[in-house]
């Protein structure tokens, strides 16, 4: 019936009654509101949507609608709701989306050579599944080539874990002219008064006797190569460790080598100009090790006592 028929639509049995007329005359497109298609009744004229356009363009370059908005109701009378404003501002090109005003930040070049600057970063993640705690891949990627250069799990970033990570590095390959890092507080002091001296981080007066420079990026897209590199590893190095059952940071550190040469061999690219600018590591491991390592300057009193952490 026509009654349970409008119970069941949630409608009055009037309107119900309405429809099957509609339905009977002109079938299933007479069920369609009569409206559909036609400009509101509400729509403002063009001649005012063209005068607004004209006085933004002229007097509001470069406001936004809320503000252009304000400015039209205080100096010309003109009440134009915001939402309105927006859009005949969006379609005339005179204001745009966040999305279309997002910035890309500008890529900066490869350097030119092998061994010129190699980016360091460390990446925290569960390494092992999602079962297992997550840990740090310390990476170390050259600029030029974007080779993996070294790959070491750690706990955790710290010095400690850098200069293990380092040292691999420099027995491996040599000396890089410069690193390329964030300013993670293994690399960088903002205070220069802190201890350490002179500004400057256990691992940078390290890489200074070494002769190597440091440089800290001031973004993460400045050491892009390194952050899309951990993105790479975080889907295909996971995957492999799975795959192996590898589940233990030892065990992970004796299969990085292999995972490197296969990954370079499929992603590492050659160099602009031909040369390697590694400086072969001219200095014992014993004396390597007193270099990597932590140093504090501490004055011996007159009875041979020394402060360390407050203690005598």
């Amino acid at each position: 019936t026509v009654a349970s028929g409008a119970a069941l639509l949630g409608l009055t049995a009037r309107h119900t009654r309405r429809l099957i007329e509609r339905y009977a005359q002109s079938g299933a497109s007479g069920l369609v509101h009569q409206a559909r298609g036609r400009p509101s009744n509400r729509r403002r004229g063009v001649a005012e949507r063209e005068r607004v356009l004209a006085l933004v363009q002229a007097h509001y370059a470069g406001y936004g609608p809320t503000l252009a908005s304000e400015a039209l109701l205080e100096r010309h009378g003109l009440v134009v709701p915001r939402e309105t404003l927006r859009s005949w501002m969006r379609e005339a090109g005179l204001w745009l989306t966040r999305v279309q005003r997002r910035r890309f930040h500008q890529l900066r070049p490869r350097r030119e050579h092998f061994g010129e600057l190699v980016q360091i970063d460390g990446s925290e993640h569960r390494w092992f599944g999602p079962a297992h705690p997550a840990c740090t891949l310390l990476v170390f990627i050259d600029d030029a080539t974007g080779r993996l250069m070294q790959l070491q799990f750690v706990p955790s970033e710290s010095t400690q874990s850098y200069f293990g990570a380092l040292e691999g590095y420099l027995t491996r390959h040599g000396c890089p002219v410069a690193f390329y890092s964030d300013k993670h507080t293994v690399f960088r002091i903002a205070k220069p008064d802190a201890i350490g001296g002179q500004g400057m981080t256990q691992f940078g007066r390290a890489l200074a006797e070494l002769n190597i420079e440091i440089l800290c990026a001031n973004s993460s897209q400045a050491k892009g190569r390194v952050e899309r590199a951990n993105r790479t590893l975080q889907d295909r190095l996971v995957k492999e460790l799975v795959l192996e059952g590898i589940t233990t940071i030892a065990a992970a550190n004796a299969h990085l080598l292999g995972f490197m040469e296969r990954f370079n061999g499929r992603f590492a690219s050659p160099p602009a100009r031909p040369g390697d600018l590694h400086r072969p590591l001219k200095i014992t491991l014993s004396r390597l090790n007193d270099i990597l390592c932590r140093r504090e300057m501490r004055h011996v009193g007159q009875q041979l006592h020394l402060s360390w952490q407050r203690k005598l």
